[in-house]
């Protein structure tokens, strides 16, 4: 038998090597405290992991509870490695891999501001209304839209954009939550 394959007393043992890195998205439920996010991402940072979005609420005020939305690029080994190291942290309540769950709502909010006028102004406009996309200030030579919705679609609407004059974009970060009646 191969000994790479040979339990060792580590969970990580039964997961091969060779597996690809995936997308998840991790809710992570800590105590609203001074200090607690530069911790998470300490860890990310000190280990090499990547952040692909980091979104921080306070989401329970009358209890101190806050929610960090993580989304990271890692193989399933390196994903078990980081739920177990923040499942450790101590103002951490619960992880959630969102991803693996299953069903989660997904929504991310981006202000797109594009300049053109003419007939590249009025396509931007077609296309702004085709994705649901507000204008929230508008001047002669530009606008600035804003879109909701998956970040897929807001990757749609943001490459459309580039050959229109697409300026400036700026992200909030992905805001996810699993679908049914538990809470975190």
């Amino acid at each position: 038998m191969n000994a790479h394959l040979l339990p060792t007393g580590s969970p990580y043992f039964s997961v091969p090597e060779t597996q690809q890195p995936e997308r998840h998205t991790l809710s992570v439920l800590v105590d609203n405290e001074p200090g607690i996010l530069a911790r998470v991402v300490g860890l990310f940072s000190a280990r090499g992991y990547n952040i692909d979005s980091l979104t921080v609420s306070e989401t329970e005020h009358d209890r101190g509870l806050s929610r960090i939305t993580v989304v990271t690029v890692a193989t399933p080994k390196v994903l078990t490695q980081i739920k177990l190291q923040l499942d450790r942290l101590v103002p951490v309540h619960r992880v959630h891999d969102l991803t693996s769950e299953g069903r989660a709502l997904e929504r991310e909010l981006a202000l797109i501001k594009v300049g053109g006028i003419g007939e590249l102004r009025a396509e931007a406009l077609r296309l702004a209304d085709a994705f649901r996309a507000q204008i929230v200030d508008a001047t002669t030579e530009s606008f600035v839209f804003e879109v909701t919705g998956k970040p897929s679609k807001i990757d749609s609407f943001i490459s459309l954009m580039v050959p229109l004059g697409l300026i400036e974009v700026v992200r909030t970060g992905l805001a996810a939550i699993s679908r049914g009646a538990e809470g975190m």
